[in-house]
């Protein structure tokens, strides 16, 4: 019903789904649809206290941390299950090394697996919690150096086909609280372009094309939207960037304003959005 009323994909929303037979059973019929299903991949039961990964600086802080574990076990699950359902399956915000590797095998073996990475999974590491504290601490969290590199890596061979914001707004009271009490999640949207040039681009590893396909195209593509693309009689949903335009972000269109990348030097500056043919933002 939700399919005929227009909903293009369906996701667990952030709540891992424990039940291997519910998967299976949402893969296939997903399948019948011709949708995609999104999965936040995180194990509760290898998780204790979230946010922050299982680690040096987890250890420095007194915490248990969330092991690359959590999210290696169930990207090995649901790659197979998508593998033997032929399902169209999103691993959202992947961070592990282990589970980039893990997908590429899946893509090998013909299973329709997609994946995501964040900009702040291929910006920072772990280390940056000890300097940004709770605007550092999401789901999953930022993980080793040699986790970040190995999500580069994955953008860079096409191991990694979406780059995606995962936009958690909070509030300045929430974030104020101490680290295993304040929730995870930082707002992406309004630094997400800027960083995939900053970090992507100016450093050699995505020509701009390829970065503008990963933020457009292919999460298009994914989702069979009609979108991602410039052509007449097309969708006129464009935005003009000054790609050597550099600007500092410190106010925000959005209410809440939990990032570490405030303040940060960044490249790339979005001077107009055009939504449906109408100019809805101009700088």
């Amino acid at each position: 019903a939700m399919v005929d009323a227009g909903a293009c994909g369906f996701t667990d929303d952030g709540i891992p789904l424990m039940s291997e037979k519910l998967v299976k059973e949402a893969m296939e019929t997903a399948k019948r649809l011709n949708v995609p299903l999104s999965f936040h991949e995180e194990d509760p039961a290898f998780i204790f206290n979230n946010g922050i990964n299982r680690g040096p600086v987890s250890e420095q802080l007194g915490i248990g941390g969330s092991p690359a574990l959590a999210e290696d076990s169930m990207v090995a699950r649901d790659c197979m299950i998508a593998l033997h359902t032929g399902a169209d399956v999103d691993i959202q915000h992947i961070s592990s090394r282990n589970a980039v590797q893990m997908v590429g095998l899946a893509k090998k073996l013909g299973a329709h697996v997609w994946a995501e990475v964040t900009p702040h999974h291929f910006t920072l590491d772990e280390t940056a919690v000890l300097e940004y504290g709770t605007l550092a601490k999401m789901n999953p969290p930022l993980r080793e150096e040699a986790d970040r590199q190995a999500v580069i890596r994955g953008l860079v061979d096409g191991t990694i086909d979406m780059i995606a914001t995962d936009h958690a707004p909070h509030t300045a009271e929430e974030k104020a609280k101490p680290i295993t009490e304040a929730p995870s999640g930082i707002t992406g949207l309004e630094t997400s372009l800027a960083l995939g040039i900053t970090e992507l681009v100016d450093r050699g590893y995505l020509t701009m094309k390829q970065l503008l396909r990963l933020m457009s195209t292919n999460p298009a593509a994914m989702y069979h939207l009609d979108a991602g693309y410039l052509a007449e009689d097309g969708p006129a949903d464009v935005i003009l960037i000054d790609t050597a335009a550099e600007f500092t972000p410190e106010k925000y269109a959005s209410k809440a304003t939990n990032t570490p990348f405030t303040g940060w030097n960044l490249k790339g500056e979005v001077r107009k959005t055009i939504c449906g043919g109408r100019i809805v933002y101009e700088a």
